[in-house]
């Protein structure tokens, strides 16, 4: 019952803070949030699955109830967590806490609305990585889409409504074209399956029991079924990610959110699509995703090269930041698409790895704004001298994200450059892999050159902000996040261990010789 008491805990948190008195909305939010992290870590201390949950792992903290009937299939409450999960679990509830400790500065109206729709974020994240049967792990999909709508839409900056609507419409019909394709397999798989689990349609589909969607004689057949299904999903999945040509929605999303809520969406929310490729198009149908190998891996690589170009040509370091996202996905989907141990093992480490880099760097250009009120380049020469600590948490977080060695970043992306360059699915795979690779002299070109004229050089600010050292509640989650970074780079089996064992299973397909 730990899922179950950890998404208890969010909810019944978010309804608290949100009826609560605005001026004891933030701490209360914060320590309402600590007792989902530690149920969370508690999780990880005890976990005892092994295996991948979707084919026939052992999953740790599995409930499984009848819920109702939908049609000839029985949809149940299972939830449970693998290797996969738990870890992005355990980012959901830190980046929860440190956001909501992040938002004290910033957020000054409207309190108790903010932090409890931040709490029931928490929650709907939590269970769309627990979530095992498709309808439930969909109406946590979609519950996801309330908060942010909102928390961009009333808390944002000028063009929020514009930017709500735009992160709206783009992530509802993908899910609408996602939920179509889905069905679409299981209307294929017939009598083979009798529920909306996702493990049964997992090793159903694996297993070669999709069949005609209609008749053999007029239907669609299996193999074409499959393919169309694998590019909805995957056209659905990749707005939410999102890699080019899907992205357009992200910058204006990140600009106009709050800060705290640009954390959670880059930490956190661009992993659910993520997430979902894994699961659902490298996990339910290998075959198509080793046929459309090189397209993906094709489109890996653009939106690694274009999203660094697009960062090195912003003037807003948080727009920086933000199309540095699109490049960083890029790498995860390479991965993917390798079909290695390090390919699909470094990929899942790597959405850890930038979710915590990520949320870092978002986090500091916060602070910066707060104390200056510009988030333009050229107009925040020289604020190393006037703010060094945040300056230096900056810089840490820059090279975390170049991936200098000892940082989380740096093995994300080696074990993925190792697993894409093993690759026997991909064609050309050492190429590919090399291209990719030269996504991070672009990533170390726009972040040296962004810092060198936001950090230093003379100060030239008309300011009559205090630039002093930043609160203490505005500091410490930007220095528990390097930590954090620090740590799963001398130690990446802290989850990559776990996340291996399960991601085993993923590759162990034989894709014949005829692909």
């Amino acid at each position: 019952m730990f899922v179950e008491a950890l998404i208890l805990l969010c909810f019944l948190a978010a309804a608290v803070v949100f009826v609560a008195p605005d001026r004891y909305a933030p701490k209360l939010a914060f320590w309402l949030s600590v007792p989902p992290l530690l149920v969370s870590l508690y999780m990880y201390l005890g976990f005892d699955g092994s295996g991948n949950a979707l084919l026939g792992g052992e999953i740790a903290y599995e409930t499984f109830a009848e819920w109702l009937q939908f049609g000839p299939y029985a949809v149940n409450y299972h939830v449970g967590l693998d290797g996969i999960s738990l870890p992005l679990v355990i980012l959901s509830t830190v980046l929860t806490t440190l956001a909501i400790l992040s938002a004290w500065t910033p957020i000054d109206s409207r309190q108790s609305q903010f932090y409890g729709l931040i709490l029931f974020l928490e929650g709907s994240l939590i269970g769309v990585f627990a979530a095992l049967d498709f309808i439930l792990w969909f109406v946590f999909w979609e519950a996801v889409l309330i908060p942010m709508y909102l928390l961009i839409g009333v808390w944002g900056g000028p063009r929020r409504k514009y930017a709500a609507i735009k992160f709206f419409v783009y992530t509802n019909v993908a899910s609408l074209v996602m939920f179509i394709a889905y069905f679409g397999l299981l209307f294929g798989l017939g009598d083979a399956i009798s529920s909306t689990s996702m493990p049964a349609a997992a090793q159903a589909l694996r297993a070669g029991q999709l069949g005609y969607l209609g008749t053999a004689t007029v239907g669609i057949g299996p193999e074409t079924l499959a393919m169309v299904a694998f590019v909805a999903m995957f056209v659905g999945f990749a707005v939410k990610v999102p890699i080019v040509p899907f992205h357009t929605w992200l910058p204006d999303a990140h600009v106009e959110a709050p800060t705290p809520v640009s954390v959670l969406l880059a930490g956190v929310l661009l992993k659910m699509g993520t997430y979902a490729l894994l699961r659902f198009n490298f996990t339910m149908l290998p075959e198509q995703a080793a046929m459309l190998a090189a397209p993906i891996a094709a489109i890996a690589v653009v939106s690694i090269i274009y999203g660094a170009l697009l960062a090195l040509a912003q003037q807003d370091l948080k727009r920086v930041v933000a199309y540095s996202s699109v490049s960083s996905m890029g790498y995860v989907i390479l991965g993917l698409v390798a079909y290695t141990v390090y390919g699909v093992g470094g990929a899942t480490f790597q959405m850890i790895a930038h979710g915590l880099i990520s949320g870092l760097l978002f986090m500091t250009v916060g602070v910066f704004y707060n104390a200056t009120h510009t988030r333009m380049i050229g107009d925040m020469s020289g604020i190393a001298g006037r703010m060094p600590v945040t300056a230096t948490v900056f810089v840490a977080g820059a090279f975390a994200y170049m991936g200098l060695p000892l940082m989380a970043g740096f093995m994300g992306e080696l074990f993925v450059f190792i697993g894409a360059f093993e690759s026997t699915v991909l064609p050309a795979a050492p190429l590919f892999t090399a291209a990719a690779m030269f996504g991070i002299v672009i990533v170390a070109g726009y972040l040296l050159w962004a810092m060198q004229r936001s950090l230093f050089g003379p100060f030239r600010l008309e300011t009559d902000y205090d630039l002093g050292r930043a609160p203490i509640h505005d500091l410490a989650p930007l220095l528990t996040l390097v930590v954090l970074i620090i740590a799963l780079g001398i130690a990446p089996d802290i989850f990559f261990e776990m996340i291996r064992d399960a991601t085993l299973d993923v590759i162990a397909f034989d894709f014949g010789g005829d692909l």
